[in-house]
């Protein structure tokens, strides 16, 4: 979701965001996350910017993209021992329709990117709410649903995040939500039904979602405060009747920028590893960040 407000810090609201920043990152449950890795992203193109949903190859190696400015990009992941160090763009294209027409506003803004096993990807779009499927090789986009919900989505909170369990169903999570709950969707036989409600916990509001290969589900979650934003990453049991949600991450303010994307993969040594991607909101004060994490089994 593009952020409308923009946020400016004074010099002492900097200076306590440091401070708090500094600090350990709180993590709950039996689990947490370490962090491996954190860069900024820099690209010299004008459509660069504003990424919203990001997946990961299976091994680590390349990154799959899309921007809520209407954009698909790839990059390479580039590693030493393991580590990432930086992303090399190897293939960007403006998303289409499905005549090949390049989508203008207010068309472009997706959001929620999945990608299967098999290659084929998904998109969610916000404002016109809808989900497409994607060509990543030439940007085209063909609608297959709408949106769960869409006719009481506002404009600038839909489906904000899409993710496809290992068993290869399509799952769809609103940035709306009921009292105490967000709906989450899943995509069987032609239509949408509620799978279960994500219990909602504190401000903070789903940006982006993923499996890993058990069927867990881990949920981003997003907040701004005055002081910058604040990030929150919870994963969750779907068997389970009570869903096991664990807390994993959850960032003071302005420690990360907009995190928005996250793709959840398996490294070499067998660690299930989180990549999250910030939106920069095409904002000179803001930034691409990639952080990549380390989840404790």
């Amino acid at each position: 979701m593009p952020i409308r407000i923009g946020i400016k810090l004074n010099l002492i609201q900097i200076i306590l965001a440091i401070g708090l920043a500094s600090a350990s990152l709180a993590a709950g449950g039996k689990g947490g996350v370490s962090q491996d890795a954190m860069l900024v992203w820099a690209y010299d193109a004008p459509w660069f910017g504003g990424i919203s949903g990001a997946e990961i190859s299976a091994d680590g190696q390349e990154l799959t993209a899309i921007t809520d400015h209407g954009r698909v990009i790839r990059a390479e992941m580039v590693r030493e021992r393991g580590v990432l160090v930086g992303l090399k763009v190897i293939h960007s294209v403006a998303l289409r329709d499905p005549t090949g027409q390049v989508l203008a506003k207010p068309f472009t803004d997706a959001e929620g990117l999945a990608v299967g096993k098999n290659g084929q990807a998904y998109v969610s779009f916000e404002g016109q709410h809808r989900i497409t499927t994607l060509d990543i090789s030439n940007g085209v986009t063909t609608p297959v649903a709408n949106a769960p919900g869409a006719e009481t989505l506002s404009d600038n909170a839909g489906i904000e995040a899409l993710a496809i369990h290992p068993d290869g169903t399509l799952f769809a999570l609103p940035e709306e939500s009921g009292k105490d709950f967000f709906p989450l969707y899943a995509y069987r036989d032609g239509a949408w039904v509620m799978q279960t409600r994500i219990p909602r916990r504190g401000p903070f509001l789903p940006v982006g979602a993923d499996f890993d290969d058990a069927g867990n589900l881990y949920l981003l979650e997003r907040t701004v405060t005055p002081l910058g934003f604040r990030s929150r990453i919870r994963r969750f049991d779907l068997s389970k009747s009570d869903l096991a949600a664990e807390t994993l991450m959850q960032s003071f303010p302005a420690h990360y920028d907009n995190l928005e994307a996250i793709s959840v993969w398996r490294d070499p040594a067998g660690r299930t590893r989180l990549t999250v991607l910030s939106d920069d909101n095409f904002l000179a004060i803001q930034q691409t960040q990639v952080i990549e994490f380390i989840v404790a089994q």
